[in-house]
């Protein structure tokens, strides 16, 4: 599992289930203002937990985790229809489908800017 600081819970799991494509696994009330929000891509693989940040410092990492890298990585069977499906949905992508020796790949960046490789292996 690993961690994504996002704005907001609500709005952090619809994007990643209704854009992405993503399966929400749990979603537990902890406090008034905290909650457990995991999502995973399809019934397999990583779970990502939505944290929300709690403070003006963890806010200023919100969509820039990784200094500005590729931070994440999402593996599909079906890289043609899944790209078209998140074209369609709105994801932003940053380039073109390109192939390299592990597959095709192209990068796109989520709901807050930060950066995936999107990585086909068909």
């Amino acid at each position: 599992m690993t961690t994504i600081v996002v704005k907001d819970y609500d709005v952090a799991i619809a994007y990643y289930t209704k854009v992405l494509g993503f399966t929400l696994t749990e979603d537990t009330v902890l406090s008034p203002d905290k909650r457990w929000v995991t999502v995973r891509p399809g019934t397999n693989g990583a779970s990502i937990l939505l944290a929300r940040a709690a403070t003006e410092a963890q806010g200023s990492r919100i969509g820039n985790q990784t200094g500005g890298r590729v931070g994440f990585f999402l593996h599909t069977d079906t890289f043609d229809a899944d790209y078209a499906r998140m074209q369609a949905a709105g994801v932003v992508f940053v380039d073109v489908p390109r192939t390299e020796e592990y597959g095709k790949v192209i990068v796109f960046v989520d709901l807050y800017g930060n950066k995936w490789d999107f990585i086909g292996n068909d």
